[in-house]
């Protein structure tokens, strides 16, 4: 006989669910004090109860709702990078011929080209961290989706993405992680060469004679994926070193791949591919990730490294001359084209297939310094800064540069100098052709800079080095042009920056952002921007090229914006900031982190990554020259994401509006900072939330409690800011970038209105906020709070009506007493309530989260609940390794599923019959093995088959939302 759910094929199912989701809905509209979340998330209990959806339904289910999401975001993807048939202009062409039509005819007309696209603008830094949160099939097939141009290429390929676990990768280890944003960086490069070439062939349209003279050099690809040691310790100089030399080898093959096979271009050919097989031979011997290499390995590889120096050059400057040679002796216009590109992407990128850029803490400078200086406290105290400004100023006066070999670097400890060494390693047997990036996370004092610069000098290389100060913290970004001016004063940074030629700051949105909030941060970070400009000209170093990177995921948990690459790119570099740079003379290079998987995408195919590159390319140029004709009226309508043209964003109203500005971002400040030191935002944030995500990077897991489950979190300072704001786009609320502004709107609702409507970096802004609604919901959040709450269970004990279930929610109620969340939750929820309502009145228009996206979360919380229902089953016994059943099953309140198993798997073991398949010449007796099969099969495993099913619900979440982290 069947029932009713055999029958249910998974498109019904769906139809079903979705409907109880309406419904419920509905009903809360008339009914208050329900919870339409929650009341579903009971309804599908109960059917589970009843044998009603199955696992293998719920399966059949997610392959239907992975295929929706999956096509959604392929669809934002390709209007995100403008491969929507709407983007107006093409990297291949378009645009290179429009900046070079946009040149005035007349003397100096080629000169003005070449100063205009021979100096980077704009650099793509490719960047990690744990955010690798889809498998690399996944990532990969959905970047082909997005790339495909009819819709009937693209199902199959998300059909094909949809049968596959939406969990990322089980190890992602760095290797995985550079392998990835080598993938990215080579269709980035791909891109480049092909906008290059595209403006030297309208520079030869119109200078036929001189257009082999034009090197363009507009953009940039650079990475720091195994160059970043902020925060961790496992990645060796030696791993660092091995990565340069892979991108190296990148850089040369892809010369040989495309050097044209002529007699011009065979001393090119002489040269690169001598270099090539150098590296090679120097990568064989070079230790693999995850070794500690013995001395005589570091030896071996130390003088690979030596030995082979000359042949595999170790700066540009040969091949560069060849490739010039070559173009000046060939013959055929086609041959000169690939040379000319070739030239490009070489005097851009040096030897290296991308930039690097390294990065460290701020304490660990202060560390590597204070062995040779006396410094009493900390650099970061107030109260001492002159005094150590004064004696860091003394300690530059006399620093002599000492030798660097490899043995001196197997032995340094310290972090800051063994990263300074790696670093004139590199430069000196890897590639020396351009300056490297360093940047310091953390830098809340001057001291910090001067001490990274004595670092530079004492080993040789402070002419190489790029320090770069991140400011992120809340205190950094009230703070930062005190940390830069306290630097500038000081003779020997002036010098340095005057020798440099560029002063590099560095802003990060992850943790302002989780601190202050999204919005504020942004403000912020804006306000530092124009004193930055104000600090340049009033130390008389406006020739001085000002470098900007905004360091961002891609996700509005972490500030990159959510709309468009357009409306990103604009949001992170304001016009009214960039036209204030200009006024002053200062030449300003804007660079954007790419992170992960997500950032990744927007170059995972070639023509991602060419879309991607037409974006940018229409931000820096339109920009630079909005005062010709040819690009006045497309510079506007560019910002407004291909709108009709608006308000002259030069003239923002926002910025007339400077008390309303600064008042509405302290409001949504202080809110933030109030919130974050709730304690039951930690408690939100931490009792089962990280447990709703899986490992997402190679970067070393979170410290772990006594009782040997993971750590409580007490302060989201505990966890860091991709998992903070991960978590914030599981439990379905983004706090980080809702609150906090209903209350700022409340206080001059009819300016915000005006703002809104008249303003484009506000409106921009806070368009940013309108998708933060849209995947959030007071209802879904509020079922996961009442899911911490013992009454709302012991209330469903009283009304049960299914046999046993109440002595079940009973157990769940104690357990969840012991935990003591409730209270503190529930006054979180009203703060954060309260705040919204404000903001639904002041922006009525904030749509609602989807209806699939709310039957995810009922889903889960289902699944959560009933792997509750099966633990409060688990036997008693003896405490284990410390750990009591109580401990266990508040470990299993919290989602410790993993560990919570690899316990049970030692306290109840099935042991195998060692006798199995001998004969001992009579009938077999009963063996006393087996005992615990029962519990294995009929709690354990189920268990593990639900927690599986809640991390698949976790992943499909993030497709929904739109990104990781």
């Amino acid at each position: 006989m069947r029932t009713d759910h055999q029958s249910r094929t998974p498109e019904e199912l769906e139809r079903h669910l979705l409907g109880l989701i309406e419904d419920s809905r509905e009903q809360a509209r008339e009914d208050p004090f329900r919870n339409p979340v929650l009341a579903v998330t009971l309804a599908i209990t109960r059917r589970f109860d009843r044998g009603e959806i199955g696992e293998a339904d719920l399966d059949a289910l997610f392959v239907r709702l992975r295929e929706q999401a999956l096509a959604e975001r392929a669809e934002r993807l390709r209007g995100y990078v403008g491969l929507d048939g709407e983007s107006g202009f093409d990297a291949d062409t378009a645009m290179p011929a429009r900046i070079v039509a946009a040149i005035p005819k007349g003397s100096g007309d080629f000169e003005a080209l070449r100063d205009r696209v021979g100096r980077t603008a704009f650099a793509v830094v490719f960047t990690a961290h744990p955010t690798f949160g889809m498998p690399k099939a996944i990532a990969a097939l959905l970047a082909q989706a997005a790339s495909a141009p009819e819709a009937g290429a693209r199902a199959p390929l998300i059909a094909k993405a949809a049968a596959l676990s939406t969990r990322p990768d089980p190890l992602i280890t760095l290797d995985d992680e550079f392998d990835q944003a080598c993938i990215a960086a080579n269709h980035g490069r791909n891109a480049l060469d092909a906008f290059n070439g595209a403006l030297l062939d309208a520079a030869r349209e119109r200078w036929p004679d001189r257009w082999t003279e034009l090197v363009p050099k507009p953009f940039a690809i650079a990475s720091w994926v195994g160059c970043d040691t902020d925060g961790r310790t496992d990645i060796g100089w030696w791993d660092t070193l091995r990565y340069r030399l892979e991108s190296k080898r990148m850089q040369l093959e892809r010369v040989v791949r495309h050097l044209p096979a002529i007699p011009a271009t065979q001393v090119v050919r002489d040269l690169t591919e001598g270099a090539l097989s150098a590296v090679n031979r120097q990568l064989a011997v070079a230790p693999r990730l995850g070794t500690k290499p013995s001395l005589e390995a570091t030896h071996r590889f130390a003088l690979a490294l030596i030995i082979e120096r000359e042949r595999a050059q170790t700066d540009a400057g040969a091949i560069l001359a060849g490739l010039a040679g070559a173009l000046t002796a060939a013959a055929d216009e086609a041959d000169k084209r690939t040379i000319a590109v070739l030239r490009s992407g070489i005097a851009t990128h040096g030897l290296s297939n991308a930039l690097p850029h390294f990065r460290l803490n701020a304490s660990q400078i202060h560390n590597a310094v204070r062995r040779v200086i006396d410094l009493d406290g900390e650099p970061t105290d107030a109260a001492r800064r002159r005094s150590h400004l004064s004696t860091i100023h003394a300690l530059l006066n006399d620093v002599t540069p000492v030798a660097v070999d490899f043995g001196a670097l197997a032995a340094e400890r310290a972090s800051a100098a063994r990263l300074m060494m790696t670093i004139t390693q590199i430069l000196k047997h890897v590639d020396g052709t351009h300056p490297v990036r360093f940047l310091i996370a953390e830098t809340e004092t001057g001291y910090t800079l001067l001490a990274a610069l004595w670092l530079a000098r004492h080993y040789g290389i402070s002419d190489k080095v790029e320090i770069t100060p991140l400011f992120e913290t809340a205190s950094a970004l009230e703070q930062g042009i005190r940390v830069l001016d306290d630097a500038l004063r000081n003779p020997h940074w002036r010098q340095y920056l005057k020798r440099l030629g560029r002063l590099a700051v560095q802003f990060g949105y992850s943790d302002s952002g989780r601190y202050v909030g999204q919005l504020a941060a942004t403000f912020w970070i804006e306000r530092l921007r124009l004193r930055l400009t104000e600090l340049l000209v009033q130390n008389d170093l406006a020739g001085v090229e000002l470098v900007i990177f905004d360091t961002h995921g891609e996700s509005i948990g972490r500030g990159a914006h959510p709309t468009s690459l357009r409306d990103r790119l604009a949001y992170l570099a304001p016009e009214d900031s960039r036209r204030r740079n200009r006024g002053a003379g200062i030449p300003v290079r804007l660079e954007s982190s790419f992170q992960g998987t997500d950032g990744y995408l927007l170059f995972g195919t070639l023509p991602l990554a060419t879309a991607s590159v037409a974006r940018i390319a229409e931000h820096v140029f339109a920009l630079d020259v909005a005062e010709d004709d040819a690009f006045a009226g497309y510079a506007l309508s560019a910002a407004h994401d291909g709108a009709d043209p608006g308000p002259d964003e030069a003239n923002d109203p926002i910025y007339a509006e400077t008390d309303f500005a600064t008042e509405f971002f302290a409001v949504v400040r202080q809110d933030m900072e109030a919130l974050v030191d709730d304690p039951g935002y930690a408690a939100l944030l931490g009792t089962f939330g990280p447990s709703l995500i899986d490992r997402t990077g190679s970067r070393p897991v979170a410290r772990q409690s006594d009782s040997g489950g993971p750590a409580m979190i007490t302060h989201p300072r505990q966890m860091r800011a991709i998992p903070n704001n991960a978590i914030l786009h599981q439990l379905g609320y983004l706090a980080n970038s809702l609150h906090g502004v209903g209350r700022a709107a409340a206080r001059a609702p009819d300016l915000f209105r005006d703002l809104r409507r008249d303003s484009m970096r506000f409106s921009r802004a806070f368009r940013l906020v309108q998708h933060a609604a849209q995947v959030s919901d007071l209802d879904v959040l509020r079922a996961y709070i009442d899911t911490l709450d013992p009454a709302v269970w012991l209330e469903r004990a009283r009304r049960t009506q299914k046999d046993g279930r109440r002595d079940e929610l009973v157990v769940i109620a104690g357990a969840l007493e012991g935990l003591s969340l409730a209270p503190s939750l529930r006054r979180l929820f009203g703060r954060l309530t309260c705040d919204w309502l404000n903001l639904q009145q002041a922006a009525p228009d904030l749509r609602k989260m989807s209806v699939r996206l709310t039957l995810l979360h009922a889903i889960r919380l289902a699944l959560i609940h009933r792997i509750w229902f099966l633990a409060v089953h688990i036997p008693g016994f003896r405490p284990q390794a410390g750990v009591s059943r109580e401990q266990l099953l508040e470990r299993f309140l919290r989602l410790d599923i993993d560990g919570c198993l690899a316990l049970l798997d030692e306290i109840f073991p099935i042991t195998p019959d060692p006798t199995l398949g001998l004969n001992f010449g009579e009938p077999a007796g009963p063996r006393d093995v087996g005992t615990y099969e029962t519990e294995h099969t009929g709690l354990f495993q189920p268990i593990g088959r639900m927690f599986l099913q809640v991390r698949e619900v976790s992943g499909m979440i993030q497709h929904e939302v739109g990104a990781f982290g």
